[in-house]
């Protein structure tokens, strides 16, 4: 018989799908990477795994432990899904911008749901940065996980993701696109494909309020960039350590507008029901149109799954009150 022994053997292994519509003017083969086959629907279940496993390897992490992180949602899920299986308890701080879906799926699979103002500082002591390093000072035998600083985060995907394009691809992969957040993915794929083959070019996509393509471009950390924006799961107000802008080619930015607005074409031209980032990450894939070749592979990678969403970017009464449709 083949079974997994637990649900976190099922981590990986996800699928390439063509993707056929949406890119018809784009001269070359466009791969999503669709990372919604993980069973936490994202692909934020791999390093939650692997900041687990090295948390508990050097003691950090001990029998009955409570998981303390800052999220917008989908690394909670990966680590609660994780905790269940083995033993820990998990609380999780999230800004009040993240969807209703969010927050209750992770309270469905037994987390307590801190949620804290989006518009503050990082700093701020009200900030989702700031509560969750409070709670794991006040909290017995935890363990803060802070993902935007935690390497084992850019490691899961140097192990696991970028070895898996690469043998799906039979080594094929041009260009590997990815909305960038805590910066893991686009840096752990990144150093893998650029060590199989240099010339493959990394592309991050950032949204519109966040600081990323403009420190890559100058090095300066301008404050004017920040301010409030809808997409969920990309873009930042700090720059994490996870973030390795040496490997990363360029940044393309996408409103909160067309992220939304694509988000919905997945779903509706593709059959792709998809989170906000991934409408986010496909328009990035247009804007980028020129740097292709007809010979190219690109790979963009989705990371999650459009239940997430149901009361924001599929609800047209919400996407009305946004201005994002008129009908």
């Amino acid at each position: 018989m083949k079974y997994a022994q637990n649900i976190l053997e099922t981590i990986g292994d996800t699928p390439l799908v063509k993707i056929n519509k949406i890119t018809s003017e784009i001269p070359c083969i466009v791969l999503a990477k669709y990372e919604t086959f993980n069973p936490g629907n994202s692909v934020k279940d791999r390093m939650a795994l692997k900041m687990i496993e090295d948390a508990e390897s050097v003691g950090l992490l001990t029998h009955g432990g409570t998981i303390i992180e800052g999220t917008s949602g989908n690394t909670g899920m990966g680590l609660a899904l994780a905790a269940i299986v083995k033993g820990y308890k998990c609380i999780f701080v999230m800004s009040d911008k993240q969807s209703k879906e969010k927050m209750d799926i992770l309270r469905a699979v037994g987390a307590k749901v801190v949620v804290c103002p989006t518009n503050v500082e990082p700093d701020d002591p009200r900030s989702y940065y700031s509560v969750a390093k409070q709670l794991a000072e006040e909290t017995p035998n935890s363990w803060y996980v802070n993902q935007y600083d935690n390497p084992s985060n850019t490691k899961a995907h140097y192990e696991s993701t970028g070895p898996e394009i690469w043998k799906q691809t039979k080594g094929k992969v041009t260009h590997f696109i990815v909305g960038v957040g805590t910066g893991g993915t686009i840096s752990g794929v990144g150093t893998y494909l650029k060590e199989k083959n240099p010339a493959v070019k990394i592309w991050g996509v950032d949204t519109y309020g966040s600081v990323f393509k403009k420190y890559h471009e100058t090095g300066v950390f301008d404050k004017n960039e920040i301010y409030p924006y809808v997409t969920e799961g990309i873009g930042e107000d700090i720059l994490p350590e996870n973030v390795n802008f040496d490997i990363i080619d360029g940044f393309t930015k996408v409103t909160d507008k067309d992220a939304a607005l694509y988000t919905q074409r997945l779903a509706k031209d593709e059959g792709m029901f998809l989170g906000n980032s991934a409408g986010a990450a496909i328009k990035g894939v247009l804007q980028l149109k020129n740097e292709f070749k007809k010979e190219d592979v690109v790979v963009v990678l989705f990371h999650d799954h459009g239940s997430r969403y149901v009361g924001k970017i599929f609800n047209d009464d919400w996407m009305r009150k946004m201005g994002y449709i008129d009908k």
